[in-house]
């Protein structure tokens, strides 16, 4: 046991904090790509902006998880928020009414979802000298 707390702990964290450099590079690179396809068309589209907007959350999502080692939950679900928003906006013409509603109605869920995670921890929060990640 004691070899792996040594190297084993400390190779997963190396590789952890690998797999988040990768993730900031290539969220970097998407960004700039979406920039190039604004400028070349000359035009800003509201996708676009949701798109850009994603990709900062990614970004944010990052750094908060490499700063603190905790990913909030509540970071996921605002880009899922975005992203069925940005679907919505796309497709809206080309979908079917129930879809249209299915995708109103999961966004519904994941923004009540959201507060419920935001009310349970300013009301009841984890205790501050217990260690609730191990």
């Amino acid at each position: 046991m004691p070899f792996y707390h040594q190297y084993g702990s400390k190779s997963l964290k190396a590789v952890e904090h690998l797999v988040l450099f990768i993730i900031a590079i290539a969220t970097i690179v998407a960004i700039g790509q979406e920039i190039v396809h604004i400028v070349s068309v000359r035009m800003v589209a509201l996708a676009d902006l949701l798109l850009l907007f994603i990709f900062l959350e990614v970004l944010a999502m990052v750094a908060n998880y490499y700063e603190s080692g905790k990913l909030p939950v509540r970071m996921p679900l605002y880009i899922a928020i975005v992203a069925l928003a940005r679907y919505l906006i796309l497709d809206m013409k080309s979908m079917e009414d129930w879809r249209i509603a299915a995708i109103s109605l999961s966004t519904l869920i994941l923004a009540a979802t959201v507060i419920v995670i935001r009310w349970g921890q300013l009301k009841m929060p984890y205790p501050k000298n217990q260690e609730y990640d191990n």
